[in-house]
């Protein structure tokens, strides 16, 4: 028999936060894309010791990425944002001061809360009904932006109140899809992961990752569908207005 479904986990960018939609809000302000600000922060640091070009900074801010991808995909760890500088500086056979690198850090980690993007539209009346029925909790890699900065959005959007539990990569010590992050919230919640069923965007970060445990999976396609056609998810759900009534089928046993 199907264990009763109890709680629910979500995945946060392009299911909960429209990734990049705060990039026309900077343009409109004249202010750099994120990637780009981001290299003119480390190219302006540096230069307050030592004169580096901003092809040299870029190459080496390209390094740390590529890097920082290995580690993401293949170990299932993000480095936090002071790491990924530090790969960085290797490259450039530069340093900063510890001081320095922390500031930086903090200033690139603080970029989407400080001009946040938006939350997707409808996400707030999913929630608001689903908590009446299931425990919420979220369950997010973190790429640049850590745990205190994404829980600090949700509380901007008047989201964060809804959910009881949270597992961020940078704090679980592991990314999607391994176990270690959604054992992380059923532990919070008190549930049995096999009593979860998560949404994100994903399908091998989402739905896989939470299939291999026995959980069911939605994929959300209303901003990232390019795995629709491919996805084992149990459903695909387009927009967070049939969200509810999607996870009451599944709970149901539909």
């Amino acid at each position: 028999m199907t264990a009763p479904l109890k709680a629910v986990s979500f995945d946060l960018w392009d299911t909960i936060i429209d990734d990049d939609s705060d990039e026309p809000k900077r343009r409109a302000q004249g202010l750099r894309a994120k990637p780009q600000q981001r290299r003119h922060l480390l190219y302006q640091a540096l230069n307050g010791h030592r004169p580096v070009t901003e092809q040299q900074v870029n190459a080496a801010f390209d390094a740390a990425d590529a890097a920082f991808q290995k580690a993401w995909k293949q170990d299932f760890v993000t480095w936090p944002v002071a790491e990924r500088l530090g790969v960085a500086l290797k490259e450039l056979g530069c340093d900063l001061p510890a001081d320095e690198l922390a500031g930086l850090a903090q200033a690139l980690g603080r970029m989407e809360v400080e001009l946040p993007p938006d939350a997707i539209d409808g996400i707030g009346d999913a929630l608001d009904e689903l908590s009446g029925r299931y425990k919420l909790c979220i369950v997010s890699d973190t790429i640049v932006t850590p745990a205190d900065g994404l829980r600090a959005l949700l509380d901007g959007y008047g989201l964060k109140k809804y959910f009881s539990g949270f597992a961020f990569s940078d704090e679980v010590g592991h990314s999607k899809p391994h176990p270690d992050m959604f054992n992380s919230v059923a532990r919070q919640l008190g549930v049995e992961v096999t009593d979860m069923v998560h949404i994100g965007d994903r399908d091998n970060n989402d739905i896989k990752g939470a299939q291999g445990l026995g959980m069911k999976a939605v994929l959300f396609t209303a901003k990232r569908g390019v795995d629709r056609e491919t996805t084992s998810a149990d459903a695909i759900c387009e927009r967070h207005a049939d969200l509810p009534a999607i996870i009451d089928r599944l709970a149901g046993g539909g």
